[in-house]
């Protein structure tokens, strides 16, 4: 799932994965609130389907920003929280964002763009994924 406000970007993200085919299905949201209401929906059941193995979530968006998703995230029930990897996309490394993720839910952090290689990095350190061919 893609978690970004920016149109384009999310435009770009799901091109580049479609082109990898490394995602059988992409979700998209805008917001942190309309992830969490994805999330609700499409993982209702332990190990469903539809439910996103991996969230690709960007860090400045307005109404409920990338941090205040995985603190909301964090506090969800164990039942209702799927096992997913959350990696955090944003266009700044400043050291008081990077402090604020310390014991929050991401697997990881990249600066945008999303790229092939960031996309192999992820895929193989947490899926154990041979490298997509392009």
């Amino acid at each position: 799932m893609l978690v970004d406000d920016d149109d384009t970007t999310n435009f770009l993200n799901q091109a580049l994965l479609r082109r990898l085919a490394v995602a059988d299905q992409v979700l998209v949201a805008r917001d942190g609130q309309e992830a969490l209401n994805v999330l609700h929906t499409h993982c209702a059941a332990p190990a469903a389907p539809a439910c996103p193995v991996l969230i690709l979530l960007d860090l400045n968006m307005p109404r409920l920003n990338g941090l205040e998703f995985l603190r909301a995230y964090a506090q969800r029930p164990a039942a209702n929280k799927p096992a997913v990897v959350i990696v955090m996309l944003t266009t700044s490394l400043h050291p008081q964002d990077l402090a604020q993720l310390q014991g929050l839910p991401i697997a990881g952090y990249f600066t945008k763009p999303l790229s092939n290689e960031k996309i192999t990095q992820i895929l193989q350190q947490h899926f154990n994924h041979p490298a997509p061919t392009v």
